[in-house]
């Protein structure tokens, strides 16, 4: 199908008001210099509980499709699939409103050269909910399309027209979409019709079969690592191991003339191999003597030093009432969360290509619009000329929404003229992450005489998420005083108390810490919630009933109200001990969903052991019921990775570990039994679901600690400090 670049079409109500919303932010935004209190605190919180549309391409359904002769549609998507089975989801959406059958439909990465280019990024939750509208009214779109010019074809009447299955049938005469596409060059793209009403959608809201599933079990060479291109070289890049370290120079004679080296390039800021294995590029790269500065011997004791509420800048980012000041009956507790490795399968790697005025780059990746960016800009290459084709992510969660070793690998590329695959080690991989930042929380609260919060306060600090990212401008965090990912779950959801602040406070630490799944969101609401716990456990209350007590009746608060009542019901709540075991409770809100979640745990050996993990959540219109439920169980075994076992540490100025093992993670074996999901339905539209289920994991697990020991796990990692 050809696309007409002289067709052009109105921008329709819905679109100006996406992006008018957007645009609005900014500049209420820059107003803040003039308003900086109230209407900052205002816009953060816009920020943190905001659903981000797709703003792109929204106009050109021949950008997103093609249809192939033997009838199927090919669905070029702009957002990544990363395992979190948003292309069975967009699948879904696409063939109600194209009428075709689940079958029919073939959803690819877009390449950048198609110009259906996402120029947020596939993260943030956004990916089905941020489709949700445009994506059916490109497929809507689409229909009236083909259905137009199988009337002129067959000359019957659009009214009397019908289709199933992308057939196109009336007055006895048949022809399929593939048939009707024929020959045709010009398209005119309609005004959007009329979308399907949701009862006559087939596959929106049914647990459909993962459209990527065949490929994965299969082990079909989907993956990056798994990329190819013809005469293809093997890259390696020297990095040091030192925290800060800038590279200086480098001695690369030695390298030069070890066994299979191409070629030894030396730029400003790195030195790389190109040879002809990759084994043997590794090796020359080891033989490089490189001249490192800037480096200090920090250890993780200097790091949370750094890392304490009071040092860097504070910003209020919530306010009601009065905030608490010295007075009788404060209870305080302070928790701390620990550095966090990525630490997916799929190390990062790029095959880059590059001849003449354009480059081919084969990546997995979260920012395909970025990555071409930086690699045309330091090649000197039109934006145009530069093709990144992304493949499937063997995990992301934040770790490739910056890809910048593809610059790295196209500039081997032009040196040598032959494409360069280059992939990070397992020791690179970890010391070169971006990792989540370690945080320090300081929380106070007060109970009046009926036993609930009168006042509540919140103080936290982090390393950067959002800020100093690719993804984030740099005017933005001065005038927004705080990190957008550093607060997620940093705000107060109990409402209902009559007084409560949270302040953020920002340091910059010495290596590189950025998105991480769900960012902010995990320790935030480990903090929270422990302290919440806490303060029912003082009171003499039921945590449950402690927490819906204080929720506000705003749409928020009753669906949040709602998800806490629907697990404590599932899971049949209990504060007792039973045969050793307890039940923990947490709930968070995060992007819109408010989720809620019930654990119950045992100690055996002096071990935290999960038993069952009953999850409530909110997601709004389940587009494929059972991706949720997959989604809520990811999340939860990771949940229980990160809070249980995974933490890195500086020693001598490097971060460690370095590999599997020492860096402790979950396995099979401390998954927990049973893993119930409970969705709800508060809204009409789908909201996120990637992130909300890891925030109250958590503090569900250290509750139940605290119920059956009596001890107050106030650290991430959690560990007893007393044989039990």
């Amino acid at each position: 199908m050809a696309d007409n670049k002289s067709d052009s079409k109105k921008v329709s109500r819905r679109k100006f008001l996406v992006r008018g919303g957007l645009g609005t932010i900014g500049v209420v935004a820059i107003g803040t210099y003039i308003f900086r209190n109230s209407i900052r605190r205002e816009i953060l919180g816009t920020v943190n509980s905001l659903e981000l549309p797709y703003t792109d391409n929204t106009d050109k359904p021949m950008v997103w499709f093609e249809v192939t002769s033997e009838n199927n549609i090919l669905l070029h998507s702009p957002k990544v699939e990363m395992g979190q089975g948003t292309f069975t989801g967009i699948a879904q959406m696409a063939a109600d409103e194209l009428s075709v059958s689940m079958n029919q439909i073939q959803v690819v990465h877009a390449a950048s050269s198609t110009g259906n280019i996402d120029s947020f990024a596939t993260g943030g939750s956004t990916s089905i909910s941020g489709l949700w509208q445009p994506l059916r009214e490109l497929a809507a779109m689409l229909r009236e399309m083909l259905l137009k010019e199988a009337s002129r074809k067959m000359n019957v009447g659009i009214d009397e027209l019908t289709i199933e299955d992308g057939m196109v049938s009336g007055n006895g005469k048949t022809m399929t979409y593939a048939q009707a596409a024929e020959g045709v060059e010009n398209w005119k793209v309609p005004d959007t019709p009329v979308l399907k009403s949701l009862k006559e959608y087939k596959y929106i809201g049914k647990p459909i079969a993962r459209v990527d599933l065949d490929a994965k079990v299969f082990g079909d060479p989907i993956f990056g690592m798994d990329a190819q291109m013809p005469d293809m070289l093997y890259g390696a890049v020297v990095r040091s191991t030192k925290i800060g370290a800038k590279f200086v120079s480098a001695n690369t004679s030695a390298a030069e003339n070890m066994p299979g080296v191409v070629k030894v390039i030396v730029e400003e800021d790195f030195v790389g191999v190109v040879a002809n294995s990759m084994l043997e590029a590794e090796k020359a790269k080891d033989a490089i003597i490189v001249t490192w500065e800037g480096y200090e011997d920090l250890n993780t004791d200097a790091i949370f030093k750094i890392m304490t509420v009071g040092n860097g800048k504070s910003t209020i980012i919530q306010k009601h009432g009065d905030a608490l000041e010295k007075q009788d009956g404060i209870e305080t507790l302070e928790f701390r969360t620990p550095i966090g490795a990525h630490a997916q399968i799929e190390p990062n790697g790029v095959v880059a290509s590059v001849e003449g005025d354009s480059a081919v780059i084969k990546i997995s990746t979260q920012v395909i619009g970025l990555t071409r960016k930086e690699v045309a800009s330091r090649l000197g290459l039109d934006v145009e000329k530069v093709n990144v084709i992304p493949t499937y992510l063997g995990g992301g969660f934040g770790r490739r929404l910056h890809t910048p070793h593809a610059v790295q690998a196209a500039v081997m590329s032009k040196a040598v003229g032959k494409p360069v695959k280059y992939f990070f080690s397992r020791k690179e991989e970890f010391q070169h992450d971006m990792f989540r930042p370690p945080t320090h929380h300081m929380i106070k609260g007060k109970l009046n005489g009926e036993g609930y919060l009168d006042s509540l306060e919140h103080q936290f600090v982090s390393g950067d998420v959002g800020n100093h990212s690719a993804l984030i401008p740099d005017f933005l965090p001065p005038i927004l005083g705080a990190d957008i990912g550093a607060i997620r779950g940093g705000f107060i959801q109990y409402t209902g108390i009559p007084n409560f602040r949270s302040v953020y406070w920002h340091v910059s630490l010495p290596f590189a810490t950025s998105w991480w799944r769900s960012l902010g969101l995990l320790a935030n609401t480990f903090a929270m919630e422990s302290f919440m716990d806490e303060m029912a456990l003082k009171a003499n209350k039921n945590a449950v009933d402690f927490r819906i007590a204080q929720i506000g009746d705003d749409s928020i608060g009753v669906r949040l109200k709602n998800v806490i009542k629907a697990a404590s019901e599932k899971a049949n709540y209990s504060e007792d001990i039973t045969n050793g075991r307890a039940m923990g409770f947490a709930a968070s809100i995060d992007a819109g969903t408010p989720c809620a979640q019930v654990v119950e745990v045992s100690i055996v050996d002096n071990e935290i052991v999960v038993h069952k993990v009953t999850v409530s959540l909110d997601p709004g219109l389940a587009i494929n019921p059972d991706q949720i439920r997959a989604q809520c169980e990811g999340c939860v075994i990771m949940g229980i990775s990160a809070v249980l076992y995974e933490q890195m540490y500086v020693e001598n100025g490097e971060l460690q570990p370095t590999i599997y093992g020492p860096y402790k993670m979950a396995l099979m074996k401390n998954a927990p039994k049973e893993i119930d999901v409970v969705l709800l339905q508060g809204k009409d539209t789908p909201g996120a679901v990637g992130e909300p289920p890891l925030g109250p994991i958590g503090a569900a697990i250290a509750n139940a600690v605290r119920r059956l020991t009596g001890e107050r796990l106030t650290e991430l990692p959690l560990k007893l400090s007393k044989t039990m």
